[in-house]
C-alpha cells in the first residue's frame, strides 16, 4: 500500500464512521440528532489532554517520563477530528474529493519526514513539545485553514515519534474501536468503558501488540474482552 493509499483509506474510513455515527449530511454541521459539531472543539480539548501525558507541571512529578503509551492513543484521536474538519471543509467549500485532501496533505512540508523511520521520543525536550501543541490549538482558536491544522498535526506527531506507518495501524485500530463502541451503546451511555480495571484504550493497544490482525479479527477479540468484563 502507497503513501497516499493510507491516507486515502484513512479519509474513507472516517467518513463512513462519521456517516454512520452522526447521519448523512453532518458536514452541514448537525447530527442526526440535532447537536452542534464543532470538530474545532474536539480538537484543543483533546490537545488539553494531550498535554497532559507530559510532566508540564513545574510543581509536581518533576521527574517522572512522558506517557508515551497514551500520547500515541491521544494522537490518534486527535488525527480522527483533523480529517474529519477537513472532509467538512472540502465538502462545504466544493474543493473536490478525498483524493484532492490527500493530495493536499502529501504537498504538506513535514509529510517527507512523515513517511520516513519515527524520531525516538524519549531523546526530546516534552516542554518544547508542549509549547508546538500549545501552538497547534492557538491555530485551532484562530480558526487557521485545514492545510495549516494538518501540518501542526504533522508537526507534533513527528516530535513525539509517530510516522505514517505506525499512525495508520493505530488509526484503523482505534476505528474498529470506536465502532465497537457505537455498537454497544456508547452514545446512549450503557457502554463499559473499563474493562477488569483496564481503559478499552489499553485492552486495544495490549491486542495489537500481541499479533497482526485484520479488521474483523481486531473487532472480534474486542467482544471477547468486552464479554469477559462484564
Amino acid at each position: 500500500m502507497t503513501q497516499k493509499e493510507m491516507l486515502k483509506e484513512m479519509f474513507s474510513l472516517q467518513q463512513k464512521l462519521n456517516d454512520e455515527t452522526n447521519g448523512k449530511g453532518w458536514e452541514k454541521g448537525y447530527n442526526k440528532y440535532g447537536r452542534i459539531i464543532n470538530w474545532r472543539r474536539c480538537i484543543y480539548m483533546e490537545c488539553a489532554e494531550l498535554i497532559d501525558s507530559f510532566n508540564w507541571k513545574h510543581w509536581k512529578d518533576i521527574g517522572i517520563p512522558p506517557d508515551w503509551d497514551n500520547i500515541m492513543i491521544e494522537l490518534v484521536d486527535i488525527w480522527h477530528f483533523v480529517m474529519s474538519l477537513g472532509l467538512e471543509f472540502y465538502k462545504n467549500k466544493n474543493l473536490g474529493t478525498v483524493d484532492d485532501i490527500v493530495n493536499e496533505l502529501a504537498d504538506s512540508q513535514y509529510f517527507n519526514e512523515f513517511c520516513l523511520d519515527p524520531l525516538s521520543p524519549d531523546k526530546s525536550d516534552s516542554l518544547m513539545i508542549v509549547s508546538i501543541i500549545e501552538h497547534f490549538i492557538k491555530d485551532v482558536l484562530d480558526d487557521k485553514p485545514f492545510y495549516k491544522l494538518s501540518d501542526d498535526f504533522l508537526e507534533v506527531a513527528l516530535q513525539c515519534g509517530l510516522n505514517l506507518d505506525k499512525l495508520y495501524k493505530y488509526y484503523v485500530a482505534k476505528n474498529v474501536l470506536n465502532k465497537f463502541r457505537q455498537d454497544n451503546g456508547y452514545k446512549e451511555g450503557t457502554y463499559k468503558k473499563v474493562w477488569n480495571d483496564k481503559e478499552d484504550n489499553e485492552v486495544l493497544r495490549e491486542l495489537l501488540e500481541k499479533k497482526p490482525m485484520t479488521i474483523d479479527e481486531l473487532y472480534s477479540e474486542l467482544e471477547k474482552e468486552y464479554e469477559r468484563s462484564t
